[in-house]
């Protein structure tokens, strides 16, 4: 199966319908009134498609487990057909359409099994996918133009050349395909004011974002937070609150992290972990969702408030 534990976990939802079709009235007429010698048609199909939903995994090979935290199949019966609708939610990283389709698709073939000794004219005409909701891409904002911004990587080792930059240059790939545009990428020492000067100058050229890594653990020399939050306008707590739940569940050491980040006028700020794992782990917990921000500055600027 597909790697998802990267991914964050998001309210899921997918809609899917199936139709089945008959050759005569008396089937439909049958069905409404009950008269169908295996018995109660809908209901049957309704809790098959249930346990269709709940047991796609088991039949679908590469379908991931997952909770099912709502379903619903209901039935639309119409004069020559019936249309199976099947939605279901969830909580978690991945979503819910094939779970959907497969309930769908087990409650049409319970109809098609009770109905066949009446009707030999009935088919399943087909089994679509109707809406599905959740997940990264319908967090994506769009833009009048590309945001831009700078990336500073803040470490001894990497400013005196002893060590490679491994995760400014994950950050920066990462924005990249998000559609941000770099316009700097820098390296400085664990010194506050000097890592401060740089943020707030970046700030005052109007950059929409800045990404710091390093600096944000328990080491003597840690001081990012610290050179940060005077110059911040307004800090985001939610920001880095979540960074940390999505680290510590996939690494116990992330609780040690004292990242920050907030606004210094219409600027994000937001300061990364240094080691390469923990800065990619925090840009999938936060992205694209935080782009939000920018979107919201720019509609801000645009009717002048």
């Amino acid at each position: 199966m597909i790697d998802i534990t990267h991914k964050p976990t998001t309210l899921r939802e997918a809609t899917a319908e199936a139709t089945v079709s008959v050759s005569l009235a008396e089937t439909i007429a049958a069905v409404k009134e009950k008269r169908v010698p295996k018995g109660d048609v809908l209901e049957a199909a309704r809790i098959a498609g249930l346990f269709g939903i709940k047991r796609t995994a088991d039949m679908i090979p590469d379908c991931h487990p997952l909770p099912i935290e709502h379903a619903e199949v209901t039935f639309q019966v119409q004069p020559t057909s019936i249309i199976v609708m099947v939605k279901v939610k969830t909580i978690y990283r991945t979503g819910v359409e094939v779970e959907a389709m497969h309930g769908a698709s087990v409650a049409a073939l319970t109809i098609y099994d009770m109905l066949k000794p009446i009707d030999k004219g009935i088919s399943i005409e087909r089994i679509r996918l109707v809406e599905k909701k959740g997940g990264k891409s319908d967090w994506k904002d769009t833009f009048d133009k590309a945001p831009h911004a700078a990336v500073l990587v803040i470490s001894d080792g990497v400013a005196s050349g002893k060590k490679e930059d491994k995760s400014g240059a994950a950050i920066a790939e990462r924005l990249k395909k998000l559609g941000v545009i770099i316009d700097i990428q820098a390296v400085c020492p664990d010194e506050p004011e000097q890592i401060a000067m740089m943020v707030q100058a970046w700030a005052d050229e109007g950059l929409d974002l800045i990404l710091t890594t390093g600096g944000t653990g328990l080491s003597p020399r840690d001081r990012t937070p610290e050179a940060i939050a005077p110059i911040l306008d307004r800090e985001v707590p939610g920001i880095m609150e979540a960074a940390r739940a999505y680290g510590q569940q996939r690494m116990p050491l992330a609780i040690m992290s004292r990242g920050i980040a907030g606004m210094i006028g219409r600027t994000l700020v937001i300061t990364l972990p240094g080691s390469t794992r923990g800065a990619q782990e925090t840009m999938d917990a936060l992205f694209p969702f935080v782009l939000h921000v920018i979107k919201v500055q720019e509609h801000a600027f645009r009717h002048g408030k």
